[in-house]
């Protein structure tokens, strides 16, 4: 017989939930996690200033003349910690308190310790030489910290500094949903205006709206402070105003069912499509060339999301289907290619190149399926390094061109009609959507069906799908090869948009960002692999590739690494996950919820509630 928590002890299972309790004392604080807590804030402001990431950004205005992208990032420590430090645990039975002024104090407080990071630094810096052990950091730092005065300023300014940003996200967690959600709307609405200056300059361009940008954004660059304050009045009253609107649609769409449910996402796909459609016929040349690099890192993080996403095989030589693409489209349409030169039209070049990266997949993938966890990731991470080692090697470079690879590459021609090359790249980025488009259908097609169910019941375990009467690496062996095939289009678009193919284009990085691209958008989730292309390639760039933020050129490792630690911890199921992935990640807590809600069966197999502990 199983029993559950009195009634009056939490709010699981539909109970009435416990009242909350007056905001606890100022100082009544769990001392050793707020010194944890801004200790780790402290460590995080020096590394981040020594990273010498506030220098090289500070010449980035996001609101003028208040705020730059460099001081940005000193000062998002201390609001984090300030937040953080308020966060109750909820445990059953245990009481839950109202925010108030101990939120605000300790908030300040945690931000004090993470300025005094700073202050810290400014004192060494202006006393001791730190260029031979730390060679990264620039002189200019301590003058930035010091805002162009005394070291004593410096220490002063960045605890006080600390202290009322920290207290900031305290008063932020004392604020109601809907108010707390209005803030964070207009904070990141302000951002994103600023980073999006290159996107809705060139946009406004095309569409012979410079007035606007004129007025929105200052001459050398960021948000006016004036159109701040109206941008986030305007994202605040939309927060207010829009947010319950937003959430009952898409309710209403979730409880369609059938036909109805089928037309909805249709409606919903036609008008994104159309949006995508039209959209670089009024943008300019930077975000047609920004989509089209998008675009070509969503036809790669598909491919990888079917073998890693859907199947469970962590493969860390992606990039090895993508320089086999790339090469072997250029090898059949340049007539500068070294030995093989058939100057096939593209179209039929691409037929020729599918069946080669799938053999090539076959290849890869036959010696090394039977292998499982880290084993299988470092086996396919040697496969990716010897096919670039091939293409770079003296003894293939009378077919691949060795290190000069192959130059003078055409584009690539629709049915004789036009050409697609880099020159165009709107052109490009139609070509992409095209395949892009071709490949949502495949890995939606084959998610739901026999196949893609077996990839599934093999990433969950391979033993147990094995013993249900799956063959395993037969089941594998088809991933690679769809992850190859679609890998390959992406590739034979590549050589024909730059136009050159060279080995050193396919790194082991660029395995490892298409990874981080899939894990962060959600593993097992296409609308969630291309929102993760949209935000990290898009906004960041990819391994080559320029971003909105290009001034982050130099740090992409370093925030794609972060970004990774982060979703690992916070949020494993991804940005936008499927509704699978997140059922196989949370199955613990849902089964405690049956167990917490009586929904668990007694021993003669019922399922009747329990009834509470006595």
């Amino acid at each position: 017989m199983t029993a559950t928590l009195p009634p009056e002890t939490g709010a699981v299972g539909g109970r009435a939930e416990m009242p909350l309790a007056p905001s606890r004392p100022v100082l009544a604080h769990d001392w050793r996690r707020l010194v944890r807590m801004g200790a780790v804030g402290a460590f995080a402001q020096i590394f981040i200033a020594l990273s010498n990431m506030p220098v090289r950004l500070d010449e980035r205005v996001v609101v003028k003349p208040v705020l730059s992208l460099g001081y940005l990032t000193l000062l998002m420590v201390p609001f984090a910690a300030g937040y953080r430090v308020g966060h109750q645990i909820k445990r059953e039975g245990m009481p839950q308190y109202a925010a108030g002024a101990h939120e605000v104090a300790g908030g300040a407080a945690c931000g004090a310790l993470a300025g005094g990071g700073l202050s810290l630094l400014a004192v060494l810096l202006a006393n001791f030489d730190l260029r031979e052990p730390l060679v990264n950091w620039s002189p200019m730092l301590a003058e930035l910290l010091a805002f162009g005065r005394a070291t004593w300023f410096a220490v002063v300014v960045w605890l006080l500094i600390g202290a009322a940003i920290g207290a900031a996200g305290g008063i932020l967690r004392t604020l109601g949903p809907r108010t707390r959600r209005a803030v964070v709307t207009m904070v990141l609405a302000v951002a994103g205006a600023a980073v999006m200056e290159p996107l809705v300059v060139d946009l406004a361009e095309g569409m012979r709206l410079e007035g606007l940008t004129d007025r929105l954004y200052a001459r050398r660059g960021g948000v006016n402070w004036t159109s701040a304050l109206g941008i986030a009045a305007a994202s605040g009253v939309l927060a207010v105003l829009g947010r319950g609107r937003i959430r009952q649609a898409r309710d209403h769409i979730a409880s369609l069912e059938g036909a109805k449910r089928n037309r909805a996402n249709f409606g919903l796909i036609v008008l994104t499509g159309a949006a995508l459609i039209i959209l670089p016929l009024f943008a300019g040349k930077l975000t047609n060339e920004l989509l089209a690099n998008v675009g070509l890192f969503v036809l790669l993080a598909l491919g990888l999301n079917v073998v890693v996403g859907l199947a469970g095989i962590l493969d860390l030589g992606y990039v090895a289907f993508f320089a086999v693409g790339s090469y072997s489209a250029a090898v059949l349409t340049a007539a500068t290619s070294p030995r093989i030169n058939p100057e096939m039209p593209w179209l039929v070049a691409l037929i020729v190149v599918v069946v080669i990266t799938g053999l090539v997949g076959l290849f890869i993938g036959a010696p090394v399926i039977r292998m499982r966890g880290d084993y299988l990731a470092i086996v396919t991470l040697g496969f990716g390094e010897i096919i670039r080692l091939l293409f770079l090697s003296d003894w293939l470079s009378g077919w691949f061109g060795g290190a000069q690879g192959i130059t003078k590459i055409p584009g690539a021609g629709i049915f004789g009609l036009t050409s697609v090359a880099g020159t165009d790249p709107r052109r490009v980025f139609y070509l992409v959507l095209a395949f892009c488009a071709i490949a949502i259908y495949v890995s939606w097609r084959l998610e739901r069906s026999r196949l893609g169910r077996a990839w599934m019941a093999v990433r969950e375990d391979e033993t147990v799908a094995e013993a249900m009467g799956i063959n395993t690496v037969n089941v594998k062996l088809l991933a690679f090869v769809v992850g190859a095939i679609l890998g390959s289009f992406s590739g034979a678009i590549f050589s024909a948009k730059v136009g050159s193919v060279f080995p050193n284009s396919f790194l082991i990085l660029v395995s490892i960002v298409i990874l981080v691209v899939v894990i962060f958008g959600g593993m097992g989730s296409i609308v969630g692999v291309i929102a993760g292309s949209a935000v990290l390639i898009g906004v960041l760039g990819g391994p080559k590739q320029p971003g909105l933020l290009a001034e982050f050129s130099e740090f992409k490792l370093l925030i794609y690494g972060a970004l990774l630690i982060w979703m690992m911890l916070a949020r494993p199921e991804g940005l936008i996950p499927s509704v699978r992935r997140s059922r196989e990640l949370h199955q613990e807590e849902m089964a405690q919820d049956a167990w917490l809600r009586g929904q668990v069966e007694d021993d003669d197999g019922s399922g009747t509630q329990a009834a509470p502990l006595t």
